[in-house]
């Protein structure tokens, strides 16, 4: 091929390309949708076992699957009280119905085709990519703002990279972050754009929704309104977006409370949409509407003006409900005994650095790529106020992680738009660049995809560091990897299923059990449960905790306040390492040791597999009498009985 030849061809597939981005440019919102429709294919392929399995892994999604199913078997609208933890009261759950609305269409569309169990797993896994749908959109709606018509491209493609943040889609997560993180991303996609009107709409109804989901993301969508009421501060004409943004918030919240705000919500609380919030959102949007309103002129008069209707919405919050203040509303003792052993309600500093190097690897990435994106828009006021904006986004979340772990799939997330920016400007170098700009941008490219496979590529590159330096980490002692391992089969062999379900030879009772454990119990039996991990019901929390840590006559009088038949545990799992720890001479510690008191029982059920758990009848006899005798032959009796009545 001579030289004018190959120009031509160069040429006819340079026009080419144009037109391919031209027509991906105009039709994006499709195309996105496509893929996503692909990813979800791919995905709920990939995690097929974990749908047949029922495999809810938080606990969180496992009381919302429950939730869903007492909803469509009667329960009401606005009683999200669970009946089955701690019954008869039951436990106080502080979320709303909002999200229970698309997995519970999901379980009627496919209980028209296939059997209800199989429709219900069906339907847990793929509601979880319905907010992938929207955090793609949003995604890509701000790589369009920032990049123009072609940087929506690997905007809606960078979450697959953020692995911490895609594990919120994951198939069987149900449970409401996914929701909140792509509103979130939604919120800062309406405070960037470029319509103010339509963009002041997009960030107060997106932050109202978000609310009504759950008060876990305040501190979010509160910075992004702050944003919106500075730029009106120093930017004649966006008094256009602040109003737009104030009325939908303020109308949004109230109408959203009307709606979705469970009985148990409707009282004074602080950690949901209830009366408190509505009144502050109402105050908040009345002070914008007037901020926007007036005719203030200059900067410093704005911002005075801004800082007086900021502080008094700020003291009417404060003299009214201080207590609000805190995120939990928990006794210290729940606090020392229960909270402080969450993982995720610790700092990054706390964490291994396993797991902070790949974390942060994302939000590295789009710090630089920030200070690129302010760099090249220093001239263009408006694309530089958008960018001072996702930037002020991004390094706030990527703050909170060193207050909690929790932050993590935010700060990914938010990381996303200039890390994809810096990919897109690379990649165009690469393809029209100087060849001395191909290079360089072709070494960026390389260093990216490093980032977008941190996960799998990490492990990996230490391991070869070690090697090549011979600094090598002190190996644990054979004793600690054996503990380790026990406690990691243990996790996951007594949350399965077929393990669970055999507890349905019995009759239905209340099952004394781990506070971790409680929720999948509830999902997976027709038993009731003592507690889950949820701060309203702490009365119930510290008892479980009291009564493993205390003496057996302890237990046994918690277990008879709470009408506990049955006392269930699971040797090493990592909640029970807890107890043993704290408590060496207490009632769990000593059970471990195989110190059982007569007024346990052990119930055998009729099963062939080796069941990972343990199962004892308590008695509140006294020990050695004839009721003891009986009670635990009728236990036997009644495992064999219900075995040989169902099918084979």
């Amino acid at each position: 091929m001579n030289l004018q030849s190959r120009h031509a061809l160069r040429t006819r597939l340079g026009a080419l390309a144009h037109h391919i981005l031209a027509g991906a440019s105009r039709h994006w919102k499709w195309l996105t949708f496509l893929l996503w429709i692909v990813v979800t294919v791919a995905m709920v392929m990939t995690r097929w076992p974990a749908i047949h399995w029922l495999v809810l892994g938080d606990t969180d999604d496992n009381i919302r699957y429950v939730q869903v199913k007492d909803w469509l078997a009667g329960q009401g609208w606005y009683d999200l009280r669970q009946y089955r933890l701690d019954p008869p009261s039951g436990a106080n759950i502080h979320w709303s119905r909002i999200v229970d609305i698309p997995l519970a269409a999901l379980m009627l569309f496919f209980r028209a085709f296939v059997d209800q169990g199989l429709a219900d797993r069906l339907a847990c896994g793929i509601a979880p990519l319905l907010p992938l749908l929207l955090l793609m959109l949003s995604l890509g709606f701000i790589g369009r703002r920032l990049a123009g018509p072609h940087g929506w491209i690997l905007a809606v493609a960078a979450p697959f990279a953020a692995q911490m943040g895609l594990g919120m889609y994951a198939p069987m997560r149900i449970d409401h972050h996914g929701w909140q993180l792509a509103l979130a991303l939604t919120m800062l996609a309406g405070v960037i754009d470029a319509n103010r009107l339509r963009g002041g709409v997009m960030a107060g109804v997106s932050s109202a929704l978000s609310i009504a989901i759950g008060m876990e993301m305040i501190v979010y969508l509160a910075a992004g309104g702050a944003l919106i009421a500075l730029r009106w501060v120093f930017r004649p004409g966006a008094e256009a977006r602040m109003l737009a943004y104030a009325l939908s918030l303020a109308g949004a919240t109230s109408l959203f409370y009307l709606l979705f705000a469970s009985y148990a919500n409707r009282a004074m609380v602080c950690d949901a949409l209830s009366p408190i919030w509505v009144a502050v959102f109402g105050a908040a949007g009345a002070g914008m509407v007037l901020l926007a309103l007036l005719p203030w002129r200059g900067w410093l008069l704005r911002l005075a003006a801004g800082l007086v209707v900021g502080g008094a919405v700020g003291l009417f919050f404060w003299l009214n409900w201080p207590q609000c203040l805190s995120p939990y509303q928990i006794s210290p003792e729940l606090q020392r005994l229960w909270l402080a052993n969450i993982r995720e309600a610790k700092p990054i500093t706390a964490q291994a650095q396993s797991l902070v190097v790949p974390l942060l690897a994302i939000p590295a990435a789009g710090l630089l790529g920030l200070l690129w994106a302010l760099w090249d828009a220093r001239r263009d006021g408006e694309r530089l106020w958008a960018w001072a904006t996702v930037g002020l986004m991004m390094l706030f979340s990527t703050a909170l992680l060193f207050w909690q772990l929790r932050a993590g799939p935010a700060a990914q997330l938010l990381a996303i738009p200039p890390a994809a920016w810096a990919a897109h400007r690379l990649v165009a170098a690469v393809l029209t660049g100087t060849r001395r700009a191909r290079v360089a941008a072709a070494i960026g490219v390389a260093l990216l995809a490093a980032i977008a496979f941190v996960y799998p590529l990490y492990p990996q590159a230490m391991k070869a560091y070690q090697q090549v330096t011979g600094h090598k980490p002190r190996p644990w002692r054979p004793s600690a990897v054996a503990r380790n391992d026990a406690i990691k089969k243990a996790n996951g062999r007594c949350r399965t299923q077929p393990a669970l379900a055999v507890l349905d030879q019995l009759p239905a009772a209340t099952i004394f059990t781990m506070v971790d454990l409680g929720p999948r119990i509830l999902a997976t039996t027709h038993h009731s449960a003592l507690a889950g991990p949820y701060h309203r019901n702490g009365a119930t929390i510290l008892d479980v905790h009291h009564a493993f840590d205390g003496k057996p006559e302890t237990f046994r009088a918690i277990a008879a306040k709470h009408h506990a038949t049955y006392l269930l545990v699971c040797p090493n799992f990592p909640e029970g390492t807890i107890y043993q720890a704290r408590s060496p001479g207490g009632f769990y510690a000593d059970l471990m040791r195989g110190q059982r008191p007569d007024w346990l029982v052990p119930v055998r059920l009729n099963t062939d597999m080796t069941l990972p758990y343990q199962l004892y009848r308590i008695l509140y006899s006294p020990a050695g009498s004839e009721i003891h005798r009986r009670a635990a032959k009728k236990s036997r009796s009644s495992a064999n009985a219900s075995a040989s009545a169902s099918p084979a």
